[in-house]
Order: C-alpha cells, then structure tokens, then sequence
C-alpha cells in the first residue's frame, strides 16, 4: 500500500518523476484520470480494473451516476515509467489539477494522488479545521 507524500517538479513537457517508494507500486502500468478536490488520481492496472468493475456496475438509468462516469472515465489515460521513473501527465489532466511547476505525490489506499502543493495544503487543513463524525472512525483506531 503506498502512503507518504513527495514533493517533485512537474519538467515542461508534463513529466513528474515518480519517488522511488512508489515506483515498485506503478511498475507495470496506470492510469491517470481526474480525482476529487482538483487533484489527479493514479491507479495501478490491476486497481483500475476494480474500479471499472464499479463504474461498470452503476445504473446507466441515473443521471447523477452517469455524469460521476463521464467525470472520471472520460479523463483517464493509459501511461508507464519512462527509463528515468517519470510519467508523462496529458495536457488535460494538468490543466484540470493545475499543474505547473511544484507537484505533491501522495499515497492512498489503492492509489496515488498528484496535487498542487496550494490544493494539497487546503485539503489537510480542511480536515484538520472540520475532522471526521466519530462514527466514520468508530473502527480506525484498534
């Protein structure tokens, strides 16, 4: 499971060199789409096949789950490490995530997330203003 996060540089041709702790993560193969809160989201080959089975699975009849389809599959493209560890980001997904410059790459739970280092700042800082209900908790700590 990755967890952690790195700061890196995205280079001028949309590459952010991907931290040694997660390489092994992404070694065969991602896909990058558009995640939540502006960030992207980086899924392994074999964790974006679970989450196609779940896109896959709801109902083409809701207007809500067919635009939540469209948001997050139309977005998603097919990369792999280069011989140097970097991975190319699509024009789209940077401007989507806005990212130019500085780059956060974060772990999570079957994925990896990259973030402007402004977004990802507001993002642990939102949850630290405005933490979980207990109840969300209720199991995490043992």
């Amino acid at each position: 499971m990755p967890f952690g996060e790195y700061p890196y540089t995205i280079d001028d041709k949309g590459r952010v060199v991907m931290p040694p702790a997660f390489r092994e993560f992404v070694e065969d193969g991602m896909i990058l789409t558009r995640g939540m809160e502006g960030c992207l989201y980086v899924f392994p080959l074999a964790s974006w096949r679970r989450v196609e089975e779940q896109l896959e699975g709801l109902p083409l009849t809701d207007a809500e789950s067919r635009a939540f389809v469209r948001f997050f599959y139309s977005g998603a493209s097919k990369a792999r490490l280069d011989n140097q560890s970097r991975v190319s980001v699509p024009q789209p997904l940077r401007t989507f995530a806005a990212l130019d410059g500085d780059v956060v790459v974060a772990g999570a739970p079957g994925r990896l997330e990259l973030w402007t280092p402004a977004r990802w700042d507001a993002a642990i800082s939102a949850v630290q203003d405005h933490p979980p209900k207990p109840d969300l908790l209720i199991n995490f700590v043992a």
